[in-house]
């Protein structure tokens, strides 16, 4: 079924192509170390035209695309993506041939393609801002940050981009709908494009139609993450989810077309 394809993009180009829109989570990592060129080049490969990333910091202050702070889940080294620099970085192996990349590097490379970027440390935010800039990427970049103070700080960086809610302003948005609070949950919400969340928090649905409605009428999309199976994609888009974060883009895609 056709979908409105003007909702949530405000003043905002990122979000101008057709929805449900599919957002390859770190890229498309079964085949590929997570947060890598090749797991971008995968999920690019796959149809996606987003793609969630997370930046750090270098030791030399480059913005640097991974999620953990530390090398020891993806590369089994005690030590912090901060202590190296983007150089060494480069050089550590990730598995099949992949060392990290900066968000330049990610941001050159697909030129086609839309980046959520989640700003995991302050440091990063300075970094993240000059890379967007120098590659000229505002309008097919949202920002976002766990942290209400980081992502505003990106935001002031960059007039223009596209944001998603804090944690802080997602949960004030949730709990002031859920009473009823009609201008609360559009304070919590102002100057943001969507909303992009679990299925459930603090023991309360998120997902619900009632939510759905109230954050379209807000003018915003809602995303939720982070879903695997195709079977639960396709009921939270029966719901009117605007767009699905999931490690399983591949899957995801063929939900969509199943349904186009």
């Amino acid at each position: 079924m056709a979908r409105d394809q003007s909702r949530g993009s405000g003043n905002s180009s990122y979000l101008s192509p057709a929805h449900p829109r599919v957002f390859a989570h770190r890229g498309l990592a079964v085949d590929a170390p997570e947060n890598t060129m090749l797991a971008f080049a995968k999920a690019v490969a796959a149809g996606a035209q987003y793609i969630e990333t997370d930046v750090h910091v270098s030791l030399d202050g480059v913005a640097v695309v991974a999620h953990d702070p530390g090398l020891a889940r993806v590369a089994g080294r005690d030590i912090k993506v901060s202590q190296l620099t983007m150089a060494e970085l480069r050089r550590i192996e990730l598995g099949d041939g992949q060392g990290f990349c900066s968000l330049a590097d990610a941001l050159d490379g697909f030129p086609e393609t839309r980046f959520n970027v989640d700003v995991k440390i302050t440091g990063a935010v300075l970094p993240a801002a000059r890379a967007i800039r120098e590659i000229r990427a505002v309008d097919r970049v949202l920002v976002t940050s766990f942290d209400e103070a980081r992502r505003a700080a990106a935001v002031e960086q960059l007039p223009g981009i596209a944001s998603s809610a804090s944690a802080r302003r997602f949960l004030m948005a949730l709990i002031s709908a859920k009473a009823g609070i009609s201008p609360a949950t559009k304070r919590a919400l102002s100057g943001l494009v969507a909303i992009q969340v679990p299925e459930k928090a603090l023991g309360l649905r998120v997902t619900t139609q009632r939510m759905i409605s109230r954050v379209h009428d807000l003018g915003l999309e809602m995303h939720v993450w982070t879903i695997n199976e195709p079977q639960r994609m396709s009921h939270l888009l029966d719901l009117g989810v605007d767009g699905i974060v999931t490690d399983r883009a591949d899957l995801a895609l063929e939900v969509v077309k199943s349904r186009a």
